[in-house]
């Protein structure tokens, strides 16, 4: 197969457009922090339709993961980041380029851009070459560039590229300035008087005096002295400008398409690596998992929320990891246990590892095994607006309603807390309507709850507990584990609420 992009095996599968908008399950998640963290400086690239864009199918999450394991040799990561650089100064002299009104200066911008493309693309091409590199993608694009830059359309444009910068580069002209005229002539030779009155009084030269040499404006664009200055140049070499002008007018296109679309695609890669590498030095562990569109027997080990460990690291704080596994029938997770005790993270983390996992990312953990869905549903309580009519509770019924409209047997639904506006009473009626509902479609889910029976409704329901020291119940551990639940998360979750915990007790009787 031709290659046609580093991203995807067969493009015509992902064609569609996106909105722009991000799905609503990024803020909840947390993902949307991730991709911003991600693309920050890299601005340029438009990277964000790419996470908008998850991956359906097993081959190309796999293509993607092979690419990625190429990309983490430090000497193929190295030279694409090269590559990068070049294509981005190259860039930045086109916009200069088209910035300019002096058409010799314009045209004088492109050949520098083009120049510095094809002394880019050429290097890249030899540097590749002589890579240890197994992927498909870059194996595919490595041939590619081959044939490219030994094609007669590149050939021909790095040799009149190299000619007329080097016919510019020998143009040596003087000026002659008497009053208000400025004469322009051929250099011929003449003495560079500048240098022989240095050389006079370098021997009365003593220690560090003060210039008096007139400085120039630092602009790029000429003035009407230098652009009359310049015409007149042009005049004395008129074959060498008139290919320059030629050269600009016939090249507009230079830039390959196909190279141009792999230097941004790249930057889905390298830009994640990079943002990874700095958890990487504390210690935390990333995986390629392993994802199947069949079975949903799904694991994690040492797995983290990617979002709030960036925050903790950059705070010097330490990272809890957690595990996770359902295996056979089991496809719920109940996730209960005391306020504050990292529920809502897990739930989250559950979220980013599947999310992360459509893109062909690597994932956080050391080892992971990973369902294929088809849509990601989070259910994470919202503020009340006054502009639909409707109170807290109707609203949450509306939106989980909508929810399970939509999802299906592939699909994976985070609910995190909802229910607490009404009585334990209802709530625990309506989280058992809710979970029966996902136990008919056969879905994979995380409930996060205060209602302990939920735990045991089901041989498809899970019961996992966020944990305490139990020296002292007031100190979470943030650790998740897989156990029975206890019976005294929401009794706890109330004593905290109404300031009636042991440690709140205690302090009232001391003083």
């Amino acid at each position: 197969m031709p290659f046609r992009s580093i991203l995807f095996d067969a493009p015509e599968k992902y064609t569609q457009t996106t909105s722009g908008e991000a799905p609503s399950f990024f803020r909840d998640l947390n993902i949307d922090q991730v991709f911003a963290w991600i693309t920050a400086g890299r601005e340029e690239y438009n990277l964000q339709p790419f996470f908008s864009m998850p991956l359906n199918d097993v081959h190309t999450i796999e293509y993607r993961h092979e690419v990625l394991q190429d990309l983490e040799k430090h000497e193929v990561y190295l030279i694409i980041e090269s590559f990068a650089d070049s294509m981005k100064t190259m860039r930045q002299h086109l916009d200069q380029s088209e910035k300019l009104r002096y058409e010799y200066q314009k045209s004088s911008w492109f050949l520098d851009a083009v120049g510095i493309y094809c002394e880019a693309v050429n290097l890249l091409s030899h540097q590749l070459a002589s890579l240890n590199i197994t992927s498909h993608g870059l194996l595919a694009f490595r041939e590619y560039l081959g044939n490219y830059v030994n094609s007669t359309s590149f050939t021909s444009l790095l040799a009149e590229t190299k000619k007329l910068k080097q016919d510019l580069s020998r143009i040596a002209y003087s000026f002659h300035i008497e009053g208000n005229r400025v004469t322009v002539s051929k250099y011929k030779g003449e003495p560079d008087y500048s240098a022989e009155v240095e050389k006079t009084f370098q021997k009365f030269k003593q220690g560090a005096v003060e210039d008096h040499r007139a400085s120039f404006r630092e602009t790029i664009d000429v003035n009407s002295v230098e652009e009359r200055i310049l015409h007149q140049v042009a005049r004395l070499y008129p074959e060498i400008f008139l290919s320059l002008r030629d050269y600009y007018g016939r090249n507009p296109d230079y830039n390959d398409a196909t190279i141009r679309d792999f230097d941004r695609e790249v930057q889905f890669y390298v830009s994640y690596l990079r943002f990874i590498e700095n958890l990487k030095l504390v210690g935390l562990r990333f995986c390629y998992p392993h994802v199947s569109a069949l079975s949903k027997e799904v694991y994690a080990y040492e797995t983290f929320d990617i979002a709030l460990a960036n925050k903790l690291v950059s705070e010097r704080s330490n990272v809890v990891c957690n595990d996770f596994y359902l295996k056979g029938p089991e496809r719920i997770l109940v996730v209960s246990g005391p306020n504050q005790g990292g529920k809502t993270t897990f739930a989250r983390t559950f979220g980013q590892l599947h999310y992360l996992a459509k893109l062909g990312y690597p994932v956080p953990g050391r080892e992971a095994e990973l369902f294929l869905c088809d849509r990601l549903f989070t259910h994470f309580e919202k503020e009340e607006h006054i502009e639909n009519l409707r109170g807290k509770l109707q609203d949450e019924l509306v939106r989980i309603h909508e929810t399970l409209l939509q999802a299906t047997n592939k699909s994976i639904l985070i609910v995190n807390e909802s229910f607490a506006s009404t009585t334990l009473k209802d709530a625990h009626f309506l989280g058992r309507e809710v979970l029966q509902l996902v136990i008919q479609r056969d879905m994979l889910c995380v409930y996060v709850t205060f209602i302990d029976e939920l735990s045991t409704l089901s041989e498809k329901t899970v019961s996992m507990v966020s944990t305490i020291v139990p020296e002292n119940p007031s100190l979470r551990t943030f650790k998740v584990v897989r156990k029975p639940a206890d019976g005294r998360a929401y009794a706890i979750a109330i004593a905290e609420k109404y300031g009636l915990t042991y440690a709140t007790l205690k302090r009232r009787i001391v003083r």
